[in-house]
């Protein structure tokens, strides 16, 4: 596995991995809940959706909105079998280990504790023509 601060780096240089950014709502879920439950909560989705060797739905097991964790795994590339290949070297076809789900928690941490400190996404509309 790669360090996850290496990892982090190398995946905010993606432009479709920038993108991902919490809404209003899912900003309020992450304080509202902190973020020690809301990475317990993540450790149970990657137990449940990613750990097995084959996961039910793969690629489109993770919904892109409505939970903070969702959106970090979008943003992380943390959110199917075939992106923990591809940017973390994580083969497909073969059960998760424990210390590889706890890796794959902590860069969904990093995510999440990054987007704390970073302001909420500004709409940069034309002003009005008066």
């Amino acid at each position: 596995m790669r360090k996850v601060q290496d990892v982090v780096q190398t995946i905010a240089r993606s432009p479709f991995r920038r993108k991902f950014k919490l809404s209003a709502s899912e900003r309020a879920d992450l304080r509202e809940l902190g973020i020690d439950r809301l990475l317990a909560h993540a450790h149970a989705l990657v137990e449940e959706r990613l750990a097995p060797a084959r996961p039910e739905d793969d690629g489109r097991q993770t919904p892109f909105r409505g939970n903070p964790v969702f959106v970090a795994q979008h943003g992380t590339a943390t959110c199917c079998r075939r992106c923990l290949e591809k940017w973390h070297k994580i083969p497909c076809g073969r059960a998760l280990s424990s210390a590889e789900q706890d890796y794959i928690v902590s860069i969904i941490g990093c995510w999440l504790r990054a987007s704390i400190r970073r302001p909420p996404a500004v709409l940069n509309l034309p002003a009005a023509a008066t």
